[in-house]
């Protein structure tokens, strides 16, 4: 969805992901609206296929003007149900994943950002969970909590160096996805019941606008901050939450 938004508005999208199939529907997708696109088949916790798949794009493109870590998984469960390979998942795709991409494509950003009006820039998924703490989600806060400052700090030494590189995280409510019916039955499960429908309308209780999020109203945030239109934003973490932190 994301990918769609921004090939509506003009981008040359490259596509990375772990689920080739899903990968090539979505290229469809865009080339079928007369977009322009690139897939890279990988995973985000991989250090040297990213950098390989960055100078892929680089060199396909010409150019990068804007990164997107959009990468993630979920994990509900109480902490000490957890296991190692629970932890190191997580940070591989919440944490070192953008981390690595970031630093793949920090020289190419660079170089485009010279002569860019607003710069380039990079927008970082985070969540409502890396601003506030979760009763059942403590592995997920932890590295979207991560993700909130390591947004926040390269801005700062990114602005400090005179890059001219925008960095800002994005932050979604519960979102009616599939990562989201996910959660409703983590959550049933955390809970002792396999009602998902019970779960789904206690997240939606949560969210004061009265729904939950669907993918668009993260698609257009994230496209937001990727334009010039978010030119004087760097450091800041745009909630899309329907109201979910303002309680």
């Amino acid at each position: 969805v994301v990918a769609r938004q921004l090939g509506a508005e003009g981008a040359h999208v490259a596509l990375r992901a772990r689920d080739e199939a899903e990968l090539a529907r979505a290229a469809a997708d865009l080339r079928g609206r007369g977009g322009s696109v690139l897939t890279l088949p990988g995973d985000v916790s991989d250090r040297a296929a990213i950098e390989h798949a960055v100078e892929r794009a680089a060199a396909h493109f010409g150019q990068l003007d804007v990164l997107i870590n959009n990468a993630g998984i979920i994990q509900t469960g109480p902490l000490e149900h957890m296991n190692l390979r629970d932890f190191e998942q997580a940070l591989g795709v919440h944490f070192f994943g953008p981390l690595y991409t970031t630093m793949a494509a920090l020289p190419h950003l660079k170089a485009r950002a010279k002569d860019s009006p607003q710069g380039s820039a990079i927008v970082n998924l985070a969540s409502v969970a890396g601003l506030v703490g979760s009763q059942i989600d403590p592995l997920y806060s932890l590295t979207k909590g991560g993700v909130t400052l390591f947004t926040k700090s390269t801005a700062l030494e990114f602005g400090r160096k005179g890059y001219r590189i925008r960095v800002n995280s994005i932050h979604p409510g519960v979102i009616d996805t599939d990562m989201g019916q996910q959660t409703f039955a983590m959550r049933a499960q955390a809970l002792g019941t396999n009602d998902t429908e019970a779960t789904r309308k206690l997240s939606t209780s949560m969210h004061p606008i009265g729904r939950l999020g669907v993918a668009d109203d993260i698609a257009k945030g994230i496209v937001f901050l990727a334009s010039d239109d978010a030119g004087f934003m760097t450091g800041a973490g745009l909630v899309v939450d329907g109201g979910y932190t303002a309680q």
